[in-house]
């Protein structure tokens, strides 16, 4: 019986994975093996940094209101400590942007929490 191979959905799987690498420098854009290892890397820190992007957000979150919080003369965990007891519930993203672009807003907020 004649070996049977599916060139067609090879060709597809191979030439996706070569559109994916697209960009990439030297080898690594146009030989198959190469460009398969290169993608393969490149989507595994893909899915990585996704998760990496919520953390580093986090933290500049934390660091703006800090920043915002010590101008009043209070530590940031002494203010979200206070937020909690006075049932104020802002998430840290609309507490940095608070600081950040509308301080007077933020300063009521502290003086409130006080």
């Amino acid at each position: 019986m004649p070996r049977s191979v599916n060139s067609v959905a090879s060709k597809a799987r191979r030439k996706k994975v070569m559109k994916m690498a697209k960009g990439y420098f030297g080898r690594r854009k146009n030989v198959w093996t190469v460009a398969k290892n290169a993608v393969e890397k490149g989507l595994t820190y893909a899915y990585g940094d996704r998760k990496d992007k919520k953390r580093n957000f986090r933290a500049l979150w934390i660091q703006r209101i800090n920043a915002g919080v010590r101008e009043h003369d209070m530590s940031y965990s002494e203010f979200m400590g206070k937020l909690k007891s006075n049932n104020i519930e802002l998430n840290r993203k609309v507490l940095a942007d608070l600081a950040l672009n509308n301080p007077e807003a933020f300063k009521a907020i502290v003086n409130k929490v006080k």
